[in-house]
């Protein structure tokens, strides 16, 4: 049974190996730290408006122009964010990204040598970090991903599939 993909996010269900018994592990959205960046352009864009009626009738054209730009940069980065997911199955690890083209990025997991989970002060603070992958072919659009929510969870997670496929050793307990 598939399920139901929130309101502009990526179709994750369309790219599993159902026949071969693929299932989803955890699915990743970003952190909401990942929409700082819109949501103050967002405010910026509210505060340049709002500034509109007050200022001189010359100036007023060019405040509105540079407060819709901000408005649409801000909406098209939100859902940049939006449509960038990272998925964990039994399988293989992969990221589907993009907002016009969708780029779909796949590393089994017996390909994963290393994950470095990368927690800034601000990171642990807030409680996200960045998993940076190392495996055979160091180019993939796997390497980094950014704004991970409860990365050392999510790191347990990955390790647990791995050792559960038999792929590091013997299974233990």
């Amino acid at each position: 049974m598939r399920q139901p993909r929130p309101l502009g996010g990526p179709d994750i269900g369309r790219h599993l190996l159902r026949e071969e018994g693929e299932v989803i592990v955890d699915e990743v959205r970003h952190h909401w730290a990942a929409y700082t960046v819109p949501m103050l352009e967002g405010l910026l864009a509210v505060a340049v408006l709002a500034w509109v009626p007050v200022i001189h009738i010359d100036l007023a054209g060019f405040a509105l122009l540079v407060a819709i730009g901000l408005a649409l940069h801000a909406g098209w980065g939100a859902l940049r964010e939006h449509r960038d997911r990272f998925v964990i199955t039994n399988m293989r690890v992969f990221r589907l990204h993009g907002v016009l083209t969708t780029k779909m990025a796949t590393m089994p997991l017996h390909r994963i040598l290393d994950i470095t989970v990368v927690r800034p002060l601000h990171g642990r603070i807030f409680g996200f970090g960045h998993f940076c992958f190392e495996s055979a072919a160091q180019e993939q659009g796997l390497r980094d991903i950014r704004y991970v929510g409860r990365p050392v969870q999510r790191d347990l997670a990955i390790q647990r599939v791995v050792q559960r496929s038999g792929l590091r050793g013997p299974r233990v307990g």
